[in-house]
């Protein structure tokens, strides 16, 4: 062990002395009033390497060996400066200030940003989803904003409803914390059918961070965490219209208005409409391969920014109809109705202390979900009431270089849950406290965290993390992670698609939370490939369980039992991306997922995860700005298949095809696409249709796509603000 140590140490002191960086922050001063600046331009005139800032104003400069150099700093509506950078400015934290420019005429800064990228800045893995990569798909809802990504799948659950769920690193979806805004969303009674509720034109960016999470945003990253950033009223387009409509009858209108009533306030209403109308069953079974309804949903924010403090608050519904199952011409169908009613509604103070680069905020939620379903003879009908405050001391001390943030948080929720003569009915009051260094090290950058929670069923529960973060080189980042995450298993909710089947389920005997141990790494190295950008990505996750919630269907019926083996989870991914033109990038990826678990004392793969999966993806501008081209290609491995009511123990090796072309015309997008344009279809999807009230029906058996070749189109208007 000594051994190690001491060649860790050597390790980093290498590093650290074998090239030099520079941190800082870019701000801006207008009509007295500091703010950090998004997107401003840092370049050394010599060596012409460059970066750009992050939503913070924050940036890391890589210094070459040949010293001194000019550092050109600039930012649209600023005035330019430049400085001179010389040795003695290695490995050394800056601030630098830049004017508003009210006089000179309007200078446009032109940059073209990746729609996907791996933060550099951040210490954690972060993968980011900004609006231009939403773009590339029709992206009417969240769970279509993934089908340009490798590290998220959206898979379907059943044959009938049109649930969806997202996985990640193999696992199901309800291991991945899912957030707006740090706000934790899309948990309880919202999770199977939720991801449809949230339109892709009120997102601005998705970061994806694998592993456990920091312990500031709670307790129940497991997988992974998704944090959803919205449209903000004070930089959002004045007015947004957004039309789609496919070939299966599905049609959505979305539409955005903002208002900035002074410097102070602004204000934003978002508005969203999806609806399908056609009895589409392309496998003739009788039944609808895409439910029929309605979602009407709307979000009103406000956004106050004042000398002392910071606030944005707002309130979010939706109210969703579906109806699905076999078409209405047939005697004694099979029905499917799903209703959804949510209502919530947020706010997140910021207040400035005296001591600079210090704060405190205060996040809070509340919610109110409804959410009842109909599978054939089994009804399910739940409320719940949930209730979260999070509040967070951000500072320092000593300087910078040692950062500190503590606070206290609080979870209440009320479910009141039933399915046919099952309940499940509790409330769960969980107070907590956490706290987390961070070391912002020359080469190296560590978070220390931990929170401790008390749970009124489960009592104490103790959550350690760590992650670090190590430039090896100006070009190669390491990242390393650990933690704990647990979670208070919803068993029904969670499960629900399941009642599309005739197997009979056997309830919880003993409610007890799930627990995981994550642990994992990343490597990412950028260099140059014919002269123009490239990177590779590499990172592996293990993730080990303690009393999972394993949910057996093995023998038939549906039991739902306490881990009493082995469950463990294995994910590498590897990824390329590559220009070899100018505004043409391509990424080839792969992904392993070794999932098992055991059941009846044999340790097997879970039932539906591909083993392998590969990613190719291409995406082409013309040099005019007019003209988009996307193109999209999945290829899914074997996954295994429960062998009780199929002759199949296999799924089969299958691909996903999808592309889309956007023109852009002043303040018009117009876009046409295709999707699962190999056209391949899931034989029999529906197991035993003709008799959907007999002994072996089962519609859950879903491994691949269900319907073929779907066209759509649509338009995008935009009126973007007055300077």
């Amino acid at each position: 062990m000594k051994k190690y140590a001491l060649l860790i140490l050597l390790t980093s002191i290498v590093v650290s002395h074998s090239f030099a960086q520079l941190n800082g922050m870019v701000v801006g001063r207008e009509d007295d009033k500091l703010a950090p600046i998004y997107l401003a331009k840092i370049q050394l005139l010599n060596a012409k390497t460059g970066v750009i800032t992050d939503e913070k104003g924050m940036f890391e400069l890589i210094l070459p060996n040949q010293l001194p150099d000019i550092m050109i700093i600039s930012a649209p509506g600023f005035i330019s400066d430049s400085i001179e950078v010389t040795k003695k400015d290695r490995f050394i934290s800056m601030k630098i200030e830049l004017l508003s420019d009210n006089t000179l005429p309007e200078v446009v800064v032109e940059h073209h940003r990746s729609g996907n990228s791996i933060s550099r800045m951040n210490t954690l893995h972060v993968e980011e989803l900004n609006s231009n990569e939403l773009r590339k798909a029709a992206c009417c809802n969240l769970s279509e904003s993934f089908e340009t990504n490798a590290s998220v799948d959206v898979n379907i659950t059943d044959a009938v409803s049109g649930a969806k769920k997202i996985q990640m690193m193999g696992l199901d979806g309800v291991y991945t914390q899912i957030q707006m805004e740090n706000i934790p969303y899309l948990r309880g009674l919202e999770s199977s059918f939720g991801l449809t509720a949230i339109p892709g034109t009120w997102i601005e960016s998705i970061q994806i961070t694998k592993g456990t999470g920091n312990v500031v945003n709670g307790y129940e990253s497991m997988a992974g965490l998704v944090n959803l950033e919205l449209k903000k009223p004070n930089e959002m387009p004045k007015f947004y219209l957004n039309g789609y409509g496919s070939i299966f009858g599905r049609a959505e209108l979305n539409s955005n208005f903002s208002h900035v009533i002074n410097k102070k306030w602004a204000t934003s209403i978002m508005a969203h409409y999806a609806g399908s109308f056609a009895d589409i069953d392309h496998n003739h079974d009788s039944f609808r391969d895409l439910p029929k309804g309605n979602l009407f949903a709307l979000m009103n924010r406000w956004h106050y920014n004042g000398e002392k403090m910071e606030a944005q608050f707002g309130i979010n519904g939706y109210w969703d109809d579906k109806l699905g199952g076999q078409i209405a011409s047939v005697a004694n169908r099979y029905a499917v109705d799903i209703k959804s009613r949510h209502l919530d509604a947020y706010a997140k103070t910021g207040f400035f202390l005296k001591k600079p680069a210090t704060s405190i905020g205060v996040v809070y939620n509340a919610k109110y979900q409804e959410f009842g379903a109909r599978f054939g003879n089994s009804i399910f009908n739940g409320t719940e009431k949930r209730g979260y405050i999070n509040a967070i001391y951000d500072g320092y001390f000593g300087s910078t270089i040692h950062q500190i943030k503590a606070g206290i948080s609080g979870v209440f929720a009320d479910y009141q849950q039933r399915l046919d003569s099952l309940t499940d009915n509790r409330l769960e009051i969980v107070p907590g406290v956490f706290t987390e260094y961070t070391y912002n090290g020359i080469r190296v950058t560590s978070v220390l965290g931990a929170r401790l929670d008390y749970h009124n069923l489960f009592g104490l529960q103790f959550s350690p993390r760590i992650h670090s973060k190590f430039l090896l080189s100006e070009f190669t980042t390491l990242r390393l992670t650990a933690g704990k995450g647990w979670r208070t298993p919803n068993y029904m909710i969670d499960n629900i698609s399941l009642l599309a089947s005739s197997n009979n389920w056997i309830g919880l005997s003993e409610l007890k939370p799930e627990i995981s141990w994550n642990f994992g790494g990343s490597l990412v190295q950028n260099f140059k490939l014919f002269k123009s950008e490239a990177q590779f990505s590499v990172d592996v996750y293990h993730t080990r369980f303690e009393n999972q919630l394993i949910v057996d269907r093995e023998q038939g019926n549906i039991t739902f039992n306490n881990q009493k083996g082995k469950s463990y989870s294995n994910a590498i991914q590897t990824e390329f991306k590559f220009s070899p033109i100018r505004n043409w990038e391509l990424r080839f990826a792969y992904k392993l997922l070794d999932v098992k678990a055991e059941y009846d004392g044999v340790m097997q793969q879970q039932a539906f995860i591909p083993r392998h999966r590969g990613f190719f993806t291409s995406n082409y501008i013309t040099r005019n700005k007019r003209w988009e081209f996307n193109a999209t290609v999945s290829v899914f491995g074997k996954s295994r298949i429960p062998d009780y009511a199929t002759e199949l123990v296999a799924s089969k090796v299958y691909p996903m095809v999808g592309a889309q072309i956007t023109y852009i015309y002043k303040r018009f997008d117009f876009y046409v696409g295709g999707e699962n344009l190999a056209n391949y279809k899931q034989d029999h999807p529906i197991v035993d249709h003709h008799n959907p009230f007999g002994a072996t029906f089962d519609a859950t058996l879903i491994w691949g796509p269900i319907m073929g070749i779907n066209i759509y189109a649509g338009f995008r208007y935009t009126i973007k603000k007055n300077k």
